[in-house]
């Protein structure tokens, strides 16, 4: 193929892959004994010729000032979170599931003896992921919506905070920042 040929979508996809991996890594340290460029106040760390989006402080576990379309100024950035880590947990709990079946650890009932992906298809031809469907539903109704309307009308309640830690994680303060750190980071990547 020439070079003027359009990129293949795997390249494409390839490409996107990667850019939003970047977005979740860390800045490399400078090499020790050269002088350092400082930036412009006001620009963002993790895309640094983008400005600095509103409300991301680095103050919320797993801030890195990541907003190309600026939706924290136009949404409320306590929602914006409570989606995120909703989304992260149920993507973690898939992946986990997906992983479980390739082992031959089945829901009762379920087909055995399947691959991931062909598991997935006969559960949806049964109608078994409308029960996972329904499941989740019910629970987001009767805890979820409360919860979020709960904290949009002013209480202190933070962004996907059930007060649920029956093996106390969140001991203290900085304990409790590192798991939410690792739960923020753990979800994006199981979105992905």
């Amino acid at each position: 193929p020439s070079r003027l040929d359009p990129i293949t979508p795997t390249a494409q996809m390839f490409a996107q892959i990667l850019v939003s991996a970047l977005a979740f890594s860390a800045p490399l340290a400078r090499p020790a004994g050269r002088s350092a460029v400082t930036m412009s106040a006001g620009k963002s760390a993790s895309v640094p010729f983008l400005p600095q989006p509103a409300g991301l402080d680095g103050s919320m576990a797993g801030d890195v000032g990541f907003d190309p379309l600026d939706l924290a100024s136009k949404f409320d950035l306590k929602y914006l979170r409570e989606a995120e880590i909703k989304h992260g947990r149920l993507a973690m709990l898939a992946v986990v599931g997906f992983i479980a079946t390739d082992f031959g650890i089945t829901a009762p009932g379920a087909p055995t003896g399947l691959s991931s992906v062909a598991a997935h298809d006969v559960a949806v031809e049964k109608g078994a992921m409308f029960v996972l469907l329904f499941a989740a539903s019910v629970f987001e109704v009767c805890a979820g919506v409360p919860a979020v309307e709960q904290m949009m009308k002013g209480s202190d309640r933070k962004p996907g905070e059930f007060s649920f830690d029956p093996l106390n994680f969140s001991k203290d303060a900085a304990s409790m920042k590192k798991f939410e750190t690792n739960e923020i980071k753990n979800g994006r990547l199981a979105m992905l």
